[in-house]
């Protein structure tokens, strides 16, 4: 497996590619933020508790959560609504999967539309980010259950630079943000 590159910021990116909850909380934090802002949330919730996991972020104060969420630099522009979503998320976890969230993908060997069909009931994940989030698992994660990629749709698709699965460095970022303002610019035409 490469080095994740998805921050362009290498204690950043070496938190995401260590911890597969980090990894899904970036996840989670992406949207209407630049994608490498909500993979970097990740480093700045942890440097903050002092590690990150899903057990630590279901148990603390909520209100203690949302003023870490909201230390400048913020880890998200909305910090108390999604440092309420990301409680929810790792309350899911520790309730759904003992706390390890890599049982989404693992537990009772499952296939790719079961691993979509667990990313999808996760709160926080509609359909999309489901997708998005099982094709950065197969492309960059190691993780390729039978039919992952058809389970992704589009973005499971090799030599693609449609979402964050697809960057691996400096020059796919640009591509794939690229891709995101066409397709914004066709969704408003």
């Amino acid at each position: 497996m490469a080095k994740l590159q998805l921050v362009q910021d290498p204690a950043a990116d070496e938190l995401l590619e260590s911890n597969p909850f980090a990894l899904l909380v970036g996840m989670m934090l992406d949207q209407q933020i630049p994608m490498e802002v909500a993979f970097a949330g990740p480093r700045k919730l942890a440097d903050r508790m002092g590690g990150l996991d899903a057990q630590a972020v279901a148990d603390y104060e909520p209100e203690a959560f949302a003023a870490l969420f909201s230390e400048k630099p913020a880890v998200h522009r909305f910090p108390g609504s999604m440092a309420k979503r990301l409680q929810t998320l790792a309350q899911t976890i520790v309730d759904e999967y003992g706390g390890d969230v890599v049982a989404l993908w693992t537990a009772d060997d499952p296939d790719g539309p079961e691993v979509l069909r667990r990313l999808k009931a996760l709160p926080g994940f509609g359909e999309q980010k489901a997708k998005i989030f099982l094709a950065l698992l197969g492309k960059q994660y190691g993780v390729t259950p039978q039919g992952w990629r058809e389970a992704a749709g589009a973005y499971g698709e090799a030599g693609t630079h449609m979402s964050i699965a697809d960057v691996v460095d400096a020059g796919s970022l640009e591509k794939v943000r690229s891709y995101k303002k066409a397709a914004k610019a066709k969704a408003k035409a």
